[in-house]
């Protein structure tokens, strides 16, 4: 994965520390990102100077903390802040209603927790990993374009500046 910052963060959000902890492992397992976790999004947010690529997000915050905010309410804070970052729902709600309301305020996916989430959660990763390096790549031809038309373009002028001189001598 390569991009202009050295440590690149991926931020767990899940009040239950069993699910962050077996899902910080399977993903340290197969990928290198600097993974922090956290039991509410009020806590992750605190963070976001880190600028995750990723941040995984329980639809349920406030199991243990009744006045945490729910994973939309924070998938709206980051998206509001850092539209970047790519957030990935993942709930044990299996409600239609609940998935695209976070894909209508910016989740990347949804992921429904059960026996597939993880290796589901792998093929996402894969995925924003192409996704980052393919914007990547396009900011560099976009740069490469500015410059050779900056160059064409001083040529130009060169030549209609410096022909006619040569010329009449």
């Amino acid at each position: 994965m390569a991009t202009e910052q050295s440590t690149q963060y991926i931020f767990l959000v899940d009040d239950e520390p069993i699910q962050n902890e077996m899902l910080k492992d399977y993903i340290s397992e197969r990928f290198d990102y600097q993974i922090k976790t956290y039991e509410s999004g009020e806590d992750a947010m605190k963070d976001m100077h880190l600028n995750p690529v990723i941040v995984v997000l329980d639809f349920h915050l406030n199991s243990h903390l009744p006045s945490a905010k729910n994973g939309v309410a924070v998938l709206k804070m980051i998206k509001e802040a850092h539209p970047e970052v790519q957030v990935i729902m993942l709930s044990g709600q299996d409600k239609l209603e609940v998935a695209v309301d976070s894909m209508k305020h910016g989740a990347y996916d949804y992921v429904i927790k059960g026996e597939t989430a993880f290796s589901r959660m792998e093929n996402i990763f894969r995925n924003i990993d192409e996704l980052t390096n393919l914007r990547s790549v396009n900011a560099n031809y976009k740069k490469m374009v500015t410059f050779l038309g900056v160059v064409i373009a001083l040529i130009v002028a060169a030549s209609i500046y410096f022909v006619p001189k040569i010329s009449s001598n």
